[in-house]
């Protein structure tokens, strides 16, 4: 029987005076729920991927996992031909993919992105209701009246959003593109209005330099991670490096040695000289960590805020709604079969391939500057 988790969830509040004045508030949800399912035995575990493993022959499907999800997941998504990554490269993977069903384990935005870019698929999820906070805190009415108070702003929005929200912008950005998107977009000379996660477009503001207003969002995972704890920790290790996703807060930034997304973190793991390091993202993106550098030591990064059980439980609780069971039911039944409307998916991918487009010339050696059009706000 799977338990149900009660979620404190709180619209942030500003980080100074001006977002203060650019930020409405945004989101009347207080409280929301995760499901998670019990843990499986290990007879269990064996027979649910054994069927599987059938089920996805049979219905020519195949599955995308993200890295925040059950190491079961993407273990056997690896195994089956699938992909392990991040919502950049799962949105590539189920465009070009030949199979006709595609097993989406993340959340729900992840799945419905993946519907928008292959609308003659069928798209399953493990669970229909495993959402995002980011998502939730950004509805389509409030973030409309946003964009009208700005009609002279480019709106770029981050991935973690509804369907209906990605059709009201112009751009659709990963973590691991948002930078070179969006300094292309100011050296361009458009002004940005972005949306939802304040932390990672506060980031991005202090990079690029680009003119920005911004949505008072928040992810509820990396918003908790401390400054002062993470300080602490890395006295306890000295010689650890620090890697932190952007969506954490500026004074967590600022002590890292490396920040990226998750593709960009299990890069700068790979490739720095360290015997340890301090981790400020999902815990689920530590078992490809530990899989890849099988030498290095990866500790989690503390959160210890208001409400936190633990020092560091930086889990979202509803990537922790995908199991195994989960996707079996999902092959055998047809159920959390992903539906987007298709006249809303066709406005919604003209940002996702516009990103989609971008990153791929990147890729072939174009200047960022040539992959802008000059189009206007949305």
């Amino acid at each position: 029987m799977s338990n149900i988790i009660d979620v404190e969830y709180e619209q942030p509040v500003a980080l100074d005076v001006q977002q203060a004045q650019e930020a409405l508030s945004v989101c009347d949800t207080r409280r929301a729920w995760a499901r998670v399912p019990p843990e499986l035995t290990p007879e269990e575990r064996e027979d649910t991927k054994a069927r599987i493993r059938r089920l996805l022959k049979e219905k020519n499907a195949v599955m995308v996992s993200h890295y925040y999800v059950h190491p079961d997941l993407q273990e056997l998504a690896e195994e089956t031909g699938g992909i392990v990554s991040d919502s950049l490269e799962m949105a590539r993977f189920g465009r070009d993919h030949a199979a006709e069903t595609l097993v989406v384990s993340g959340v729900r935005f992840m799945g419905e992105t993946a519907k928008i870019l292959s609308p003659a698929k069928r798209i399953l999820m493990p669970d229909l209701d495993a959402t995002c906070s980011l998502d939730l805190g950004c509805p389509i009415d409030q973030f409309s009246e946003f964009c009208d108070a700005h009609p002279d702003r480019t709106v770029v929005v981050y991935a973690n959003t509804s369907a209906a929200v990605k059709a009201r912008s112009d751009w659709l950005v990963t973590s691991s593109c948002a930078l070179d998107i969006v300094r292309a977009l100011k050296d361009a000379g458009q002004k940005i209005l972005w949306a939802p996660d304040r932390h990672l477009g506060d980031y991005i503001r202090r990079e690029t330099g680009a003119d920005m207003v911004m949505w008072n969002g928040a992810c509820i995972v990396h918003d908790e991670f401390k400054a002062v704890e993470l300080q602490l920790m890395k006295e306890q290790h000295p010689r650890a490096k620090i890697l932190v996703h952007p969506e954490s807060p500026p004074a967590v930034i600022a002590l890292a040695d490396a920040v990226g997304s998750t593709s960009a973190i299990l890069a700068a793991a790979a490739r720095m000289d360290a015997p340890a390091f301090i981790v400020a993202t999902d815990t689920g993106l530590l078992h490809q960590l530990r899989v890849r550098n099988p030498g290095k030591v990866f500790i989690e990064a503390p959160t210890a805020g208001n409400g936190a059980t633990c020092k560091s439980c930086a889990h979202c609780p509803w990537m922790a709604m995908n199991s195994l069971a989960g996707v079996a039911r999902a092959l055998e039944t047809g159920s959390g079969e992903v539906q987007v409307d298709p006249a809303l998916g066709l406005r919604a991918r003209v940002p996702i391939d516009r990103m989609l487009a971008f990153t791929a010339g990147l890729k072939q050696g174009h200047a960022p500057g040539s992959l802008v059009a000059g189009i206007g706000a949305a």
